[in-house]
């Protein structure tokens, strides 16, 4: 019983250091409310703005292994942070273009 305690307490522990470390496109809500409120610096918005606004449900990823040539990974992860999401962008276009195709 005691060694689960132990482990939970670490993984606790490595959470809260990873959160301090975290890399582009992640999250920092300290950061964030620590920053100083910008929303005086929003210019005066149009009338009827967001008259055709509406809300949309988030894309809903899947995490799946992938096996791709070395060369491929390599060269999108040589594109720099967010690989994967170029990668998904990639097939997202291919798929539009087969459904396009199909007529």
């Amino acid at each position: 019983m005691s060694g689960k305690r132990s482990k939970q307490k670490r993984a606790v522990r490595e959470v809260r250091v990873s959160a301090d470390r975290l890399g582009p496109g992640r999250f920092d809500r300290r950061r964030f409310e620590a920053a100083p409120d910008t929303s005086e610096e929003i210019p005066d918005l149009p009338d009827g703005l967001w008259d055709d606004a509406r809300i949309e449900a988030p894309v809903i990823k899947e995490p799946i292994s992938i096996r791709l040539d070395a060369d491929v990974l390599a060269w999108f992860r040589a594109q720099g942070p967010r690989y994967q999401s170029r990668i998904n962008a990639v097939l997202r276009s291919y798929m539009h273009h087969a459904e396009r195709s199909r007529g």
